[in-house]
Formats: C-alpha cells, structure tokens, sequence
C-alpha cells in the first residue's frame, strides 16, 4: 500500500490511471499472454478496503444548494443536503455499494440512512481522515463470504472469466435505485412552470394517467403535441436512469483514481446481468410474466400464456436483513400504494422533520430556520398529478418504475494486487506506475514472507 496515498497527486493518478487485471494468484488459462502467477492471493488490508470505499462514496459534509428559491425557480427540486464523494442528481443519493472479499459482503449505508447526529459525527472522521474508523461504522454485514453471481456465460462475458472474484480480491458493485429519483423528477415536470404531459407508448401512447390535468381539459400539463412539452413513460424513466448512471460512473472513476493512489490494480467490469447480482446478495425479489415485464397487451400476453411461452421473470424489490429494510423503493410492497410512496418521499423533503423544514438545521446555511420557512412545497396540482401517474404505472405495468426494477447494476470493480512478474515479462516499464511499482515489490515481499522465503 502506498502510505501517501493521502497526498498522492491528483495529475499522476489521472495520467497513470489503467486497467491492471492480473493479481498475485492468477492465472491466464490461455493465449499469448498465457501465465500462472507463482506467488499465492495477498486480500487487501482493512485500511486499503477503507481508503476505497471512502473514494467510492464516502460522506463528506452538506450540499451548499446554493441556489434560486423564487417562485417557479424549481431550486427545491433538490431532494436533500447530504454530500459525500461523488455528486448525486438532485442529491438523491440513488447510488448504494456493495464490498465483498473473501471474508465478507458488506453494504455501505448512504448519506440519508444515518441519522443526523451519526453523520455528523461520520463527516468528522472523514475530515479527519479516520478512514478505517469511517468504513466500519459506515457499512453493514451482509454474509460472512464472498457474494458474487456464477460466472458461466448466462452471467458473465467471457472475456472476465479468468479474473472474476479471484482470491485475494475485493469487489465494489454500486447499486442504483430508481424510484426516489423519479418521483422527484416528477413533482418537477408536473408543476406548473414545466407541465410536461406523459404518454404511455405501450397503451398506443394513451395519457399515462394524466388525463384529467390536460390543459384542454383546464389542468396545468400541456397535452398538445405542438407545445413540445410531451413525454413518454420510457423516455422519461431513461432520462432518470441516465442521471443515475453518471452517478454510477463517479463511483467508478474515484475507485480507479485510488486504486493508483494505493499502488494497486484494478478494473471496472460489466455487471449488468439483470438479477443475478440480486439473487446473490439475497434481495427480496418479485416476478411477473415475460409478457408484462416487456409491456405487451393483454391479448398478446393471454395467448403466449395459453401456448406456454410466457415465464415468469424475476426483479429485485429491496433488500433486508433480521426483518430491517436496508435498501427499499418508494413503491409497493413497502408502500401500500403508490400514493402512500409518493407522499412518504415528499415527507422526506416537507414533512416536519424533511430537508426544507426542521432538517434545514443540517445544513450549511448560516440561517437554517428562516430560510427554509421561505421555501414553498410543491403545488397541491403537481403532487396530484404525481400520485395519478404513479399509481397509473404501477396498476398498468405492475410496478414502478415500469420499464426497469427500482434496482439496477451496470458496472463493478474489482481491486488487487498486481503481479508486477506478469507485467515485466509481457510490458514495457511504462505499464506500472512509480506507485504500483513500488506497492508491488512491497506485496511481492509480505508474499514472499508469507511463503517462508527469503526477500
């Protein structure tokens, strides 16, 4: 591990920064590059794992929200006032990761799952740099093993079978959820300065349960084609789905930057597979007919169920652990309705104790309590709105949102120690930085040491 990490250039981790796959412990099966690593796995250290996670998503103070509060200005569309590492759209916080090694999966909490005094106290750490302390107070045991999908092609590409979950390595796997980011997408649109209009393109483009809030009808969403403030439920949920995936990407660019600042390697990986990920780590999962997972009609769904090709595909619904909903969406079944969802996430930002009221105090504004009294709710008409077309696409699609789980995985990371032997036999000197050089020689040595052989 390099020890200065802490100081370590900004420039040098950009520039260095690449994709090193091969760790103490592999083994290439075949090709040119065909090699077995003589030396045995080396795990990371509990600092090295800290030092990541902190990158990753590490809480860091308040959100400035500096930003316009007029009437029709739309500032309140920020969802809350916890920053950590990396941004978050309309500070969301959509974005959860998963650590699992050898020894253990792990779930590190996000910003709104502390309480306000523990975040506090967590921001000072982080301030302090009190990184392994910050990292065990910030995470929860999921197992006592390695958690990870099977790695044979339903699940996996080929091309990362070699390395996938190898001994001695730890995965990072950012987990998005979906349904917060929507529903505060939509108090937005739905308002009256927006009045975006939504259409299922999966009912014939009918309105997705907006009908009565059309302005022909004397509502506030402008339902003729011609004004340009159209939409449809998929464009609307890729556009959230977008959002969270640059989310996604920051966590995996801070994991890569210290991956170099540590000395160590490591790659982002696909992880797209849509439950397996789910299924391992022990997710409530729900399902539904291929049918309706892929939005067709009734008629079309009825005859694929009568000539028997219609199974049922499963989807991830939250994650618990002892009866304690760890990670859970604003939507059925932890919400009797989606109205009851929309209205719990509304309390969360306008209830007595929400961000815009009483929670104003964990802020960094200087006058906490009167600026925060100053700053309206969303109209009585754009949560209306919200609860119809939430409640539309839950009744229609059986879910919400309609097109994606409220749960996602695109892209992990995995972290290890390189096997700087491959790399001098196959690469020029350039391949490893001064740092993973340096970090490689030290491993190479504790290995060595381990081994009982002389330095």
């Amino acid at each position: 591990m390099n020890n200065d990490f802490k100081a370590f250039p900004l420039f040098s981790a950009l520039v260095n920064r690449r994709s090193r796959r091969v760790g103490l412990g592999m083994k290439i099966p075949a090709g040119p590059f065909q090699y077995s690593s003589p030396h045995p796995p080396l795990p990371l250290t509990e600092d090295e794992e800290a030092a990541l996670a902190f990158a990753a998503c590490g809480v860091t103070g308040y959100a400035l929200a500096d930003l316009s509060y007029g009437p029709g200005e739309g500032a309140s569309m920020l969802a809350g006032r916890r920053g950590r590492t990396v941004a978050s759209a309309d500070a969301v916080n959509t974005v959860a990761v998963i650590v699992t090694n050898d020894q253990a999966t792990w779930l590190l909490k996000r910003p709104q799952d502390f309480a306000p005094d523990e975040f506090e106290q967590l921001v000072e750490l982080a301030r302090g740099a009190a990184l392994t302390e910050l990292y065990r107070r910030s995470r929860v045991r999921l197992s006592g093993r390695r958690t990870a999908p099977p790695l044979d092609s339903q699940h996996n590409f080929p091309i990362n079978r070699w390395s996938l979950y190898a001994p001695g390595t730890t995965y990072f796997l950012p987990i998005i959820e979906t349904s917060a980011l929507t529903i505060n997408a939509l108090l937005e649109l739905f308002d009256e300065a927006m009045g975006v209009f939504v259409r299922d393109e999966r009912a014939l483009f009918r309105p997705a349960g907006l009908r009565r809030f059309a302005r022909s009808r004397n509502g506030q969403l402008h339902d003729n084609p011609n004004d340009l403030r159209s939409a449809t439920v998929n464009a609307l949920e890729t556009s959230v789905l977008e959002s969270c995936a640059t989310e996604q990407g920051m966590v995996l660019q801070n994991l890569a930057l210290m991956t170099e600042a540590l000395g160590l390697g490591g790659f982002p990986n696909f992880a797209r597979h849509e439950n397996s990920w789910f299924q391992a780590l022990g997710f409530r999962m729900g399902a539904m007919p291929a049918s309706r997972y892929l939005g067709a009609n009734r008629w079309l769904s009825h005859i694929l169920g009568l000539l028997g090709k219609d199974p049922l595909v499963s989807y991830p619904l939250g994650l618990e652990r002892d009866g304690v909903a760890l990670l859970k969406p604003f939507c059925p079944p932890y919400y009797p309705t989606m109205e009851s969802a929309v209205r719990a996430f509304l309390e969360t930002k306008f209830g007595a104790d929400g961000a815009y009221r009483r929670g104003a105090a964990q802020s960094s504004w200087r006058e906490s309590e009167s600026i925060a009294a100053r700053i309206p709710a969303p109209s009585q008409s754009a949560v209306a709105a919200t609860v119809a077309y939430c409640g539309y696409v839950h009744r229609r699609h059986g879910r919400f949102p309609a097109c994606t789980a409220p749960f996602r995985t695109v892209i992990g990371f995995q972290v290890c120690r390189v096997d700087g032997d491959f790399y001098g036999r196959f690469y020029r000197p350039e391949a490893l930085s001064e740092a993973v050089r340096e970090s490689t020689a030290q491993a190479q040595r504790q290995a060595r040491r381990a081994e009982g052989q002389p330095e």
